[in-house]
Formats: structure tokens, sequence, C-alpha cells
């Protein structure tokens, strides 16, 4: 019987990507290094945008970037890790320091010598995305926090396009994707009933059904970058703090 706690909190994800990624330590399991890779994928931009905040121009803060994932992936820094282990979000920070500070030359080096494996990036379109990041005095630690948690929250409206989609709702979700922010009160159900062809309580009614089902998959890929699934109310907790600037 699942407590009445629980069941408001959700299910519990017990086998996470990272914990997946963790559980195999420095071996190289198929398993565990598809799942890095997906993460490496999903989480790239916030490690580039940390790079260029940190003062590297364009083309070096790509090499960076990819050198950085090429290391992650061949050196299983994963075994190494300890206290950072616990989120995926502190570790790659984490080794993307140590990786500036102790492994950039060797790196660069190796580069020009051919021989680095390439993880599937969209390095093309890093900076276009970067630059039209506003003016702030923020330090490269926050740049890259807020940027994760933009980049989590874009990926579950991905997720949940991609389902409505699959369901033959795709035309609903594009009416109803605004509803995701913002009170309930400052939404225009009647005009959005209107547009949808839908009287203004099954709008209601659908909008609710968005919010509850974009909650559920916010808090699973949550868990997919956590060791510990029972961290997630902390971790969803610093995800509105960091974008709510605090």
């Amino acid at each position: 019987m699942v407590a009445a706690g629980a069941a408001a909190r959700g299910p519990v994800f017990v086998t996470t990507q990272w914990s997946v990624v963790l559980t195999a330590g420095r071996s190289d399991t198929t398993r565990s290094q598809a799942a890095l890779e997906k993460l490496c994928r999903t989480y790239w931009y916030p490690l580039y945008a940390y790079v260029r905040r940190r003062g590297q121009p364009p083309a070096d803060a790509e090499d960076l970037t990819q050198a950085f994932f090429a290391r992650l992936l061949e050196r299983h820094w994963v075994g190494d890790a300890d206290r950072e282990r616990g989120r995926f979000r502190t570790f790659l920070l984490t080794a993307m320091s140590r990786f500036l500070a102790d492994e950039w030359d060797k790196a660069r080096a190796q580069k020009r010598g051919g021989g680095v494996a390439h993880v599937p990036v969209q390095l093309d379109t890093a900076e276009t995305r970067y630059g039209h990041e506003p003016a702030d005095d923020c330090t490269p630690e926050q740049i890259y926090e807020r940027h994760w948690a933009l980049t989590l929250l874009d990926t579950v409206l991905q997720r949940l396009r991609a389902e409505y989609a699959r369901e033959g709702k795709g035309e609903l979700f594009a009416g109803l994707n605004s509803c995701l922010v913002g009170g309930r009160e400052t939404q225009p159900y009647a005009e959005l009933a209107g547009r949808l062809g839908m009287n203004e309580g099954a709008v209601k009614v659908a909008v609710h059904r968005l919010r509850k089902r974009y909650r559920k998959l916010l808090r699973e890929e949550i868990a997919e970058t956590m060791a510990a699934p029972e961290d997630v109310d902390d971790e969803l907790r610093h995800l509105f703090a960091v974008l709510a600037g605090r």
C-alpha cells in the first residue's frame, strides 16, 4: 500500500539514467555508456555557456566542450566522482572546472593529432543561442545553473509535445501550451474555447490534464539526473530558485 504522501509526490523512480551510470562506475557497459551519452546530448549547452562566460571565444569554447565530453566518455571520469555523484548537474560542472584547469592543453594537443571521438551534440547552433543571451553580470556558475534549468524545462516541453502529437492532439497542445505558465485566473479560457471549438469547461479540464502531465514529466526528467530519487523534491526547489534568480 502506498502512503498518501508518496502518492501525492508521484511514483518513485528507482532506476534512473544517472544511477545506471554511477552503478557501472569505471566499467564500460553498453547500457551505462548509452545513458551517459544521452545525458550529455541533452545537457551540453549549459556547459558551453559556462565556458563562454569564462572568457573563451566561440571556436575555443566549441573545442573545449567537445573535448570535455570525449574525455568524459573515454576515461570513465564518473568512476572518480565522490561527493558530487548525487546530482549529474553538480558532477558535470565540477568535472568541467577540473578539465579547464588541468586537461585543456593535453586535450588540444591530442585533438590536433586526431583520434578524438566526438559526442553528437549540436555545437553548430551553440553560438547562435549564446548570442541571444541578455547582458548581465552573472557568474559562469550562475549562467550554467540557469541554462541547466532552462534546458531541463525545454526537454520536458518537447517530451510533452511529442506525446500529444503521437495521440493526434498536436493542435490541442499548440492551443493550450501557453497555459503552462501563469496562474489559472490569468488564462483566457473563453478565448481558447472559441479558438479550439470547445466549450469552456472542456478547455479547463484539458488544461488541468496538460499541467498534471507536465508536472509528472518534469519530476521524471529531474529524477533521471539524480542518483537518489528521494532528492527530486530538493532539486525541484533548486530549479525554481534558479529560475527566480535567487
